[in-house]
């Protein structure tokens, strides 16, 4: 192991173990203490939001040519750093998920059993671009009981690191150890590395950003990971759709942001209504300067749209990119998102009941909605106060990562002085 390796090891051991020592008290914190902390981390966060605009505007200036997309995602402005605020004061208002009792039952031997719940521990939280990230990550951790070190992107350092000094100072002021909110002290890249190796250290790694940092989690992790899902988002004009909602809705499934991971990627529309239907869903997005990659059936109702290649409806453009597919009623757009889709999230446009259930049951993604934008999952729209990525995949937890996704569970056995002999 060279030397840059060794100095990297051995930040992270200082960083998670304090991290360690700083879980055990919040674990055992009550609600008041914890929301406390992060009532005053929100006031921190407004007092100090000159600060944290000047630290952003320093990090966009240190990385020139960005895609829009990426300016976009690491763009703070007042009404994102108030946004921050809110949601932790929304995090505050929340139950407290640790202690929860989750079911019980009694044994026939007279054993009352009780599943509860509790925190994780310590949380690895590796995430790009997005500064907000840190104030979201940062509040449901310290809400779930559990400590968080937190490793950012170099794009948006100078950022995270005004947001975290406003979670450290919110926890300071409530009497809990500051420590269970930290920052990586290095933006080395070997840092992360050290991270998906500090089993016994780190209980739960969390990637959010891009495939590619996704994949190098999955790859190389030794330590337990909630895997986040890239957002390759469907948005499905069935035959029964109420024209101007749809065109409202795919409006903005597509052209919100376009660099969130629940922006809509492809346009899926029957057969029966796109001859009507289409140049009007795309007259929309076209004068609002999107472009456009279609298959040969939409092609033949629009001549003018560029053909799409396979590889263009599996591809997540985070910006004002559409694939555009016309298929065969509910069976044709859930071949299509089997084919394509990452599993994030799907919404069918309808004002038929039981084409909406047909839909909704046959996904295999984490989100589904109906007669509503995709875009509802950036953010704390489900009620979480935050979030912290969409999670997919049948081994671990599903959807959005708020609080009770954040928490395990133990065993508590009441017993009458029975014994096993």
């Amino acid at each position: 192991m060279n030397v840059l390796a060794d100095d990297t090891a051995t930040l992270l051991d200082t960083a998670a173990r304090a991290a360690r020592a700083a879980a055990g008290p919040l674990a055992r914190a009550g609600r008041p203490a914890k929301d406390a902390a992060l009532r005053h981390a929100a006031a921190e966060i407004r007092a100090r939001s000159a600060g944290i605009l000047a630290a952003n505007a320093a990090d966009l200036a240190a990385a020139p040519g960005l895609t829009s997309a990426f300016l976009d995602r690491a763009t703070l402005t007042p009404a994102r750093v108030e946004a921050m605020a809110q949601g932790l004061d929304e995090i505050a208002d929340l139950p407290d998920p640790v202690g929860r009792t989750l079911s019980e039952w009694t044994r026939p031997n007279g054993l009352h059993i009780q599943r509860v719940a509790q925190p994780l521990g310590v949380i690895g939280m590796i995430f790009e671009s997005r500064p907000n990230v840190t104030a979201d990550a940062g509040a449901l951790c310290l809400k779930a009981g559990s400590a968080v070190l937190l490793r950012g992107g170099s794009e948006s350092a100078r950022s995270a690191r005004a947001i975290a000094d406003c979670l450290r100072a919110g926890l300071r002021q409530a009497g809990l150890p500051e420590d269970a909110v930290q920052l990586a002290p290095t933006q080395d890249r070997a840092f992360v590395g050290a991270m998906l190796r500090a089993a016994g250290l780190i209980d739960l790694i969390i990637p959010r950003g891009g495939k590619g940092l996704v994949n190098r989690v999955l790859e190389e992790a030794r330590v337990p990971v909630l895997a986040h899902a890239e957002g390759l988002c469907h948005t499905y004009v069935h035959r029964a759709a109420d024209p101007e909602m749809a065109r409202r809705i795919l409006m903005d499934a597509k052209l919100r942001r376009t660099g969130v991971c629940g922006a809509t990627e492809t346009l899926l529309i029957d057969a029966e209504v796109a001859p009507a239907l289409l140049p009007l869903l795309l007259g929309d997005l076209a004068a609002a300067g999107c472009a456009f990659h279609a298959d040969a059936r939409a092609r033949a109702i629009m001549p003018v749209l560029p053909a799409a290649t396979d590889e263009d409806f599996s591809t997540e453009w985070l910006d004002a990119v559409l694939n555009v597919a016309v298929v065969d009623g509910v069976d044709g757009a859930l071949a299509h998102i089997r084919r394509h889709g990452s599993e994030h999230t799907e919404c069918i446009v309808t004002e038929d009941a039981a084409a909406a259930a047909q839909f909704l049951d046959g996904i295999d993604s984490s989100v589904g909605l109906w007669n509503a934008s995709t875009q509802f999952c950036d953010g704390g729209e489900f009620g979480f106060g935050a979030e912290i990525g969409i999670a997919t995949g049948r081994l671990h937890a599903r959807g959005p990562v708020g609080l009770e996704q954040l928490c395990t569970f133990r065993y508590r056995i009441t017993g009458t002085g029975q014994i096993r002999g």
